[in-house]
């Protein structure tokens, strides 16, 4: 009996290690699956049209994706934590209004306060921080439904817009709105690079830092993770300002991509924000998840979206295309994960 419960317990013990080891590398295959995605759609763009791979068309898909690329990040991050945030596409339009009002004369549609350039692309940040930290503190302190408040305050955030436009287009900013998008180094837009160093900095935080291994726990399992001493309720909250941060930023790249600031900025932008999130892994249920996945969700939708105007594919199919990639990614998730989202 001895020799027999002696030789159970490494079989046993050996069946979880081995079903995680293969969780792991299907994770890990999700992941990566997108690379030899990105390359077999970059052989069907030179077949598409010969311009795709030329210089100006690829920088023109980077510097297109750079201010998406700052609010799936921010999205991500939320995420991970275990919760949503649908007002993110509100706070690329409403914050740089608020900065763009502030600059700009009565006579441009401004509130002709004459706030300098700097100051005004602060207020931009600050705006941003606000919002989310009111979503922050609803949901941590309020303990009320992340996805309702925030939806709720992208309705909000939405008529505000409206309102202190006027309906109108905000255009004539000093040049400091648009530097991101219009200047360049290496040829390259400053958008691009700033969103790369965010995304390669908020990686090894996520990775190395007991930060970012505090932000998995937590969506991973709050309970465990305050019992742990993770203060998940500060962490939380300092999740939601940081991803308002992220997306004012994300809208003062947009203002420079386009040039002006619409009263419809942002708008049905989170559906893409997800769209990209979900197909680079980012798990729904939260605490899983990487920013390299998340990367490569941006480029490759960058990259349809590309093909499909080269294409001359009339815009509206474009969201219908972007909904079919989210339901395959969610099955894909069904198999990989092993388990269904909640």
């Amino acid at each position: 009996m001895a020799d027999t419960k002696a030789a159970r317990p490494p079989a046993a013990l050996g069946a979880p290690a081995a079903a995680s080891a293969r969780t792991v590398l299907l994770r890990r295959a999700r992941e990566l699956a997108l690379v030899p995605a990105l390359s077999l759609l970059m052989v069907l763009g030179t077949i598409v049209n010969d311009s795709f791979l030329t210089e100006r068309n690829l920088i023109s898909i980077l510097g297109a994706s750079a201010a998406l690329a700052m609010v799936v990040l921010a999205e991500s991050l939320v995420l991970i934590t275990g919760k949503f945030d649908l007002s993110l596409e509100s706070v690329v339009g409403i914050a740089p209004a608020v900065g763009a009002l502030l600059v700009l004369s009565s006579a441009q549609s401004g509130w002709g306060t004459g706030f300098p350039a700097p100051v005004a692309l602060l207020a931009v940040l600050v705006a941003g921080a606000a919002v989310g930290a009111f979503n922050g503190v609803l949901v941590v302190r309020f303990r009320l439904n992340a996805f309702i408040v925030t939806l709720a305050m992208l309705i909000v955030l939405r008529g505000l817009l409206v309102g202190a436009t006027e309906g109108k287009t905000l255009f004539g900013m000093p040049d400091a709105f648009y530097s991101l998008a219009t200047t360049t180094f290496l040829t390259i837009p400053l958008s691009v690079w700033l969103a790369a160093v965010a995304f390669a900095v908020t990686g090894l935080l996520l990775k190395y830092h007991r930060v970012g291994r505090a932000l998995y726990a937590i969506g991973g399992n709050a309970d465990a993770a305050r019992a742990a001493g993770i203060r998940v309720e500060r962490v939380v909250l300092g999740v939601y300002v940081v991803a308002g941060v992220l997306a004012s930023v994300g809208g003062i790249m947009q203002t420079g991509y386009v040039g002006a600031i619409s009263a419809n900025q942002g708008q049905n932008m989170i559906f893409t924000v997800f769209a990209a999130a979900v197909i680079g892994g980012i798990s729904l249920d939260g605490g899983k998840g990487t920013m390299f996945g998340a990367l490569t969700g941006v480029l490759l939708l960058g990259v349809v979206q590309n093909l499909l105007t080269l294409a001359q594919v009339p815009s509206f199919w474009i969201q219908a295309i972007y909904g079919g990639i989210i339901l395959v990614a969610l099955m894909i998730a069904r198999v990989t994960t092993g388990r269904a989202q909640d």
